[in-house]
């Protein structure tokens, strides 16, 4: 029989957003609603960091808004955008110190028909949670799980393990979309037809290596 999929732990999402984006990949984050229980299996991130990333909601410091991605690890930070949608980022680093990872796609494993429910426009089954807000809207996901802790046991939001992944698996290329920091390469993503469409952005920003966060930084 397949094992039981594990939690993660807070210690192991405390670590720079880079490295968090890949440890996501191939987990599923499963909510539980008054509706019922839906599963997604995470095939696409973005990480984001702090002062030294221009497209960071963290970038000229820590508001209301943005007080959630601060940490502790581990927390759901989600935000309103466009004036419609929402979208999901798992906190990762130590508290205090800025990072999230943005959840921008995956594949419904658990409550395919709830799923179909909240999106029935979608025209197959990998458009489900092809996209940010189709990922949130798949899961239920608003305002009222900003801050929820994925590692809790008895939390509405969790974030559960998945099998390892080979580095050979894993794709990397630019975030789609940002206005700054265009070309720096931290969107990661696997093989999945829920992968969503790439937009580039129309800015180029230069970004230097932080020391104390160590030497996985790119200079793009």
């Amino acid at each position: 029989m397949p094992a039981t999929p594990r939690q993660f732990t807070e210690q192991e999402l405390a670590v720079d957003p880079i490295d968090a984006a890949r440890l996501l990949l191939g987990s599923v984050i499963e909510s539980t609603t008054p509706e019922g229980v839906v599963g997604v299996r995470i095939v696409e991130v973005e990480a984001y960091r702090g002062g030294d990333d221009p497209a960071s909601h963290c970038y000229r410091g820590r508001t209301p808004r943005n007080d959630v991605m601060f940490g502790p690890a581990g927390r759901l930070y989600v935000y309103f955008v466009y004036g419609m949608h929402f979208c999901a980022n798992v906190v990762s680093l130590t508290d205090g110190v800025p990072g999230a990872v943005l959840l921008r796609a995956g594949e419904v494993v658990t409550g395919n028909a709830l799923a179909h429910t909240r999106r029935p426009s979608a025209r197959s089954h990998a458009e489900l949670a092809k996209g940010p807000a189709r990922l949130t809207g798949v899961l239920g996901l608003d305002r009222e799980h900003n801050g929820v802790n994925l590692t809790s046991s008895d939390a509405s939001v969790r974030l559960l393990a998945g099998d390892p992944l080979q580095p050979s698996d894993i794709r990397t290329g630019p975030r789609v979309g940002v206005a700054v920091a265009v070309d720096v390469p931290w969107r990661f993503w696997i093989d999945s037809p829920a992968v969503s469409t790439y937009r580039r952005g129309t800015r180029r920003t230069r970004i230097a290596a932080v020391p104390h966060l160590g030497s996985s930084v790119p200079d793009a």
